[in-house]
């Protein structure tokens, strides 16, 4: 069984990701069959509209297959990771820029290259089940697949605070960030399809989005924009250390357990996009000159090797906390290629 099953359903090119039991984890051939097939479906009148979903109650997709990144980052084939994301970065782009419509129904897990999947679609549909995060900072990485740009544009300084800790958004959270447009009923999701096969119309997914509640963290927001509006990271450390709250010491616990060169990247990172106003394209640009550095020169190996590998939870950092990160190093890891940049041949 294909780990993507791409097909023509009605008025709709639908790809539904196929591989369940590992959270739908994205391959580098899964990467490759999407692309082709947005190719195929731009210049064909009988597609309507493209709609992206996945087998499985347990996610949408959990992130990117970082297993076998690992195993050929360790054997010295840092190539295959740098070709990968240059290939997903890409696919990301190509979905935020397709010329029709494009559906996303995100259960479950939705994180890292499931977010570069489904939230750069025009219409992004949650449920109860879902789950949507940027959690790259605790193995090694940053805020990928575009996903700095959405963290960019969240409200406030949300997106550093997402971006930084890894902090998982519900339904409403999701919506309330950029992340997601509607907030469906799971139970109405195969109707749905079926209606958004039969009509090609997306017009037929607001009736069934239920009201919108206040997002959970409202009472905390004041507290995110009094800390993470900080320029660096050392900055926001030293402010929640200053702080004794329930906020502050559940903040400082979240960023103890994440790489601290990939922390500072990621404020930096965020600041850089907030201030000059980047676009999509040049957020993707700055995400690939950390990920084409990341196995040899951050901590990404040895987050996999804690995370998934080894399983013992207790990554070896290149460095032992927020302040011992120069930024002399952060301009290191987001310095430009060269010939070697992402848009070198610009799409």
């Amino acid at each position: 069984m294909s780990d993507i099953l791409i097909r023509m359903d009605g008025c709709a090119g639908r790809a539904t990701l196929n591989r369940p039991a590992a959270l739908n984890a994205l391959t580098a051939a899964m990467v490759d069959a999407l692309a082709a097939a947005l190719e195929r479906w731009r210049d064909d009148d009988r597609v309507t509209l493209v709609l992206i979903d996945a087998a499985g109650d347990r996610a949408f997709c959990a992130g990117g297959d970082i297993a076998e990144l690992y195993a050929r980052g360790r054997a010295g084939d840092f190539a295959f990771g740098q070709d990968f994301w240059r290939r997903e970065y890409r696919l990301n782009l190509a979905l935020a820029r397709y010329p029709k419509p494009v559906v996303t129904l995100m259960q479950g897990f939705t994180m890292g290259g499931g977010v570069g999947l489904g939230c750069h679609a025009t219409h992004r549909v949650v449920g109860e089940t879902s789950q949507i995060a940027m959690p790259e900072c605790g193995i090694g990485l940053v805020p990928d697949v575009g996903g700095s740009f959405l963290l960019a544009q969240a409200p406030g300084h949300l997106g550093t605070w997402f971006g930084t800790t890894g902090t998982r958004m519900d339904a409403p959270l999701a919506i309330d960030a950029g992340f997601a447009d509607w907030n469906v009923p799971e139970a109405r999701w195969p109707a749905l399809a079926d209606d958004l096969c039969a009509t090609g119309d997306t017009a037929v997914i607001e009736p069934l989005a239920i009201s919108q509640p206040e997002p959970a963290i409202c009472p905390i927001k004041a507290a995110i924009e009094a800390h993470f509006g900080q320029q660096t990271l050392a900055a926001i450390e030293g402010s929640l250390a200053a702080e004794d709250s329930d906020f502050a010491r559940d903040a400082r616990a979240r960023l103890a357990r994440v790489s601290p060169l990939s922390a500072a990247c990621t404020v930096e990172m965020q600041r850089r996009l907030r201030d000059g106003g980047g676009d999509l394209q040049s957020a993707l640009a700055q995400e690939y000159r950390f990920t084409y550095r990341a196995q040899q020169h951050a901590d990404f190996l040895e987050g996999i090797r804690a995370a998934v590998i080894d399983k013992d939870r207790a990554p070896r950092w290149r460095h032992p906390g927020p302040a011992a990160v120069t930024q002399a190093e952060v301009e290191a890891m987001l310095a430009p290629l060269g010939p070697l940049e992402l848009w070198e041949d610009r799409p």
